[in-house]
């Protein structure tokens, strides 16, 4: 299968997209392996050794081969996902998923009724509707290549190939709008996605939405970018890699990243990009945004300035995901000099960071002198008691 999947990339359809297989595989592989993890946490694993999620993930009953190809080949999800834990999508075949929810009266006592509404896909299909509409009108007019067009990069000043970039890319994006709005529609119509319940008592149904549009583009930090686009492949990358990875789990969760996605350059070149892209974000939250903290002009003179730094760094490191080949991908980050490239080393270097393991460390040592303090807190009042 790899074999094949590197002979068309490279030999057919090298530089050039095309809906083929690989999406459905993409799906599916991320099931087979959260479904693997699952059951090793479940099987092999005592309570104390799993974090609270892994715990409620955990399978201790070896699926029948029935639900095995059920959660694998469901028709809601085989195509373009998005993913689930299969204690989720169990819950959802068994019915358990659905618990009333009573309401309280004015006093605070239950009236016993509670508000359980079949999902309305309307919303989602009217988004779906005018993302496939913008992305049909602008796909066009605004396309990724042209940023690397010879004419176009020696007669447009810098700050203009900036402003035609983020254009090009914002007309890009509502295609995943479209495919993993629709995908979320057809999973609530068919019953799955049930989240529990606001405080209001209205239903929720994104258990397995995969955006979220207005945090996306307006999001204020690279993180909060990543954590609001592909959510359910955030969780699985979190879940399988980033959580159980001991060294570097940042680099090596971006580098399955870009091996689950494909063969092609440009999905490599984007994640390593996107390792420093992180490694500065973190850099720069870390040691800039408490001066901005003061007051709220400041605070949103910082939210300002962040979201217009994300939407840049996103798009300067997504164009080679479009791009796709060598080629081209080196091409553009040449026409800008990789200046993002050199920013973010100048910030990793000045503006160090705290490895996660310290600040962990830390925070334990912290709890443990908070514990110690408690602890002769606890003894001076015994003795002022016995002495008494």
């Amino acid at each position: 299968c790899n074999k094949c999947l590197i002979t068309r990339v490279y030999v057919f359809d090298y530089g050039m997209y095309s809906a083929d297989f690989t999406g459905p595989m993409m799906v599916i592989t991320q099931k087979i392996t959260s479904l693997a993890f699952e059951i090793h946490d479940g099987l092999t694993k005592q309570e104390g050794q799993l974090t609270p999620s892994q715990k409620y993930l955990a399978i201790r009953r070896m699926p029948t081969l029935l639900e095995y190809l059920s959660y694998n080949c469901n028709f809601m999800g085989i195509l373009a996902g998005p993913t689930c834990s299969y204690n989720d999508y169990m819950a959802f075949i068994e019915g358990t998923c659905y618990q009333p929810h009573h309401q309280e009266n004015a006093n605070g006592k239950e009236n016993g009724k509670y508000k359980q509404s079949e999902p309305s896909s309307k919303v989602q299909l009217c988004t779906c509707a005018i993302s496939l509409g913008i992305y049909l009108s602008l796909c066009t007019l605004l396309p990724v290549e042209h940023s690397i067009n010879d004419g176009f990069v020696s007669s447009t000043p810098f700050h203009l190939q900036v402003i035609y970039l983020y254009l090009a890319m914002l007309a890009l994006r509502p295609k995943y709008y479209f495919v993993w709005t629709l995908a979320d529609a057809i999973n609530n119509a068919a019953g799955f996605g049930f989240n529990g319940y606001n405080k209001d008592g209205s239903p929720r149904w994104d258990l397995i939405s995969n955006l979220r549009i207005l945090d996306i583009e307006f999001a204020t930090s690279f993180k909060m970018f990543l954590d609001n686009w592909n959510i359910q492949t955030a969780l699985w990358l979190k879940r399988v890699c980033y959580e159980r990875c001991r060294i570097n789990p940042m680099a090596a969760t971006f580098l399955l990243s870009a091996m689950w996605h494909g063969v092609y350059p440009g999905y490599y070149l984007t994640f390593l990009t996107g390792i420093a892209m992180t490694m500065a974000a973190r850099a720069v939250r870390h040691n800039i945004r408490p001066y901005f903290q003061g007051s709220d002009s400041h605070k949103r003179i910082y939210d300002v300035m962040t979201w217009a730094g994300t939407q840049v760094a996103i798009s300067y490191t997504v164009a080679p995901f479009v791009l796709l080949a060598v080629g081209p991908s080196l091409k553009f980050y040449r026409s800008w000099y990789y200046c993002l490239h050199l920013l973010c080393l100048l910030v990793v270097l000045a503006l160090p960071v705290k490895s996660r393991r310290l600040q962990a460390k830390e925070q334990q040592d912290g709890l443990k002198d908070n514990q110690a303090d408690h602890n002769s807190t606890d003894n001076n009042c015994n003795q002022k008691e016995k002495a008494t």
